[in-house]
């Protein structure tokens, strides 16, 4: 990425307290850097999957993560060259699948998963 580029880096919010986010290691993202608190709990990681920065972050002020708000927050878009590997890696990292991976009329392959922290994943390519 040059620094004269515009991109989207989403701030995935976690429960105060985390420890773990072995998910998104696992589901094929490296980590560029953590910054814990005192306790070992993550403040806030920055993780990149195939070029594509995304950050996660305890919960702070009057942010919402999706188990606490008891729902969808954001659903995370992510454009990949194959949608079922993709599907398959965070499946077997420990995601659920919501939709299974379909061509849809309106000209894209997708497939929706969430991972352990609730935020909803809409893997997809144009076809």
């Amino acid at each position: 990425m040059t620094d004269n580029a515009t991109f989207f880096a989403p701030e995935l919010h976690i429960p105060n307290g985390t420890t773990s986010i072995d998910f998104y290691l696992k589901f094929g993202a490296t980590e560029n850097f953590c910054f814990r608190n005192d306790d070992g709990s993550i403040h806030v990681a920055e993780l990149v999957f195939n070029g594509a920065i995304f950050h996660v972050h305890e919960t702070m002020r009057d942010a919402l993560e999706p188990n606490s708000a008891k729902g969808v927050t954001a659903v995370i878009g992510l454009f990949v060259p194959n949608v079922e590997e993709v599907m398959q890696k965070a499946i077997l990292a420990g995601a659920v699948e919501i939709n299974p991976t379909t061509d849809h009329e309106y000209g894209y392959r997708q497939g929706m998963f969430k991972d352990p922290f609730g935020h909803y994943w809409q893997i997809q390519k144009k076809i």
